[in-house]
């Protein structure tokens, strides 16, 4: 009997097609597994969280490409121990998986293998670990979808400076990955407020949302 295919591996299926047609524009039949719905479900969602893009090409019919975010979600999904592959992919997905990890093996291995202190010293690696603390934080405190910035702060702790944490969220909101807001806060404390984000001319950002 076939296993079921799993969220997880489904979204890697799909990223990593898109990821082999190196940005290229293209429709669900040159990147899509299967048909089956697992694979239907996880493109819908990998879209709502423009881990892809996509366009009308036609009345009936849209073109696919890799985002950034997607790209960072593929590295996540590369270095989880729970991916698999649970049937014979042939020779073609296998050796797209050699291209990646050729391509991008060191960060993974850097990034799996590392204690939790591990230095984050570049954007993308950043960018993966702000999204998977703000997924985990939104989950496990039931904070609906708007995590306070110290909190994913104080997750990082030292590994990375306080100016970059800053830099970094920044260019985030401005690649429209995320909204930086600055609504009313009850009962905060000094230590929160110093671990929030003050923009220039635009006050206090005390929550971030993923769009």
């Amino acid at each position: 009997m076939a296993q079921a295919i799993t969220p997880l591996y489904a979204e890697a299926r799909i990223l990593l097609k898109l990821w082999d047609l190196a940005q290229a524009e293209v429709s669900k039949s040159n990147f899509m597994p299967g048909n089956a719905p697992a694979y239907q479900k996880a493109l819908a969602q990998l879209e709502a969280e423009a881990a892809l893009s996509s366009k009308a090409k036609t009345s009936r019919s849209k073109v696919y490409s890799l985002t950034d975010q997607g790209k960072a979600r593929l590295a996540q999904v590369m270095a989880n121990p729970e991916f698999l592959f649970t049937a014979n992919v042939g020779a073609k997905t296998a050796n797209s998986v050699l291209n990646w990890f050729r391509l991008n093996g060191q960060a993974v291995a850097t990034s799996s293998a590392a204690a939790p202190a591990a230095v984050i010293t570049t954007y993308p690696e950043f960018l993966a670990e702000t999204l998977r603390i703000y997924d985990e934080l939104n989950r496990d405190y039931n904070l609906g979808d708007l995590v306070p910035i110290y909190r994913i702060r104080r997750a990082m702790g030292d590994r990375l400076s306080r100016s970059q944490f800053t830099e970094w969220l920044l260019e985030m909101q401005a690649n429209d990955l995320v909204q930086l807001m600055g609504e009313q806060v009850p009962s905060v404390t000094r230590d929160q407020l110093e671990d929030s984000i003050t923009i220039p001319g635009g006050g206090l950002r005390f929550y971030v949302k993923r769009l």
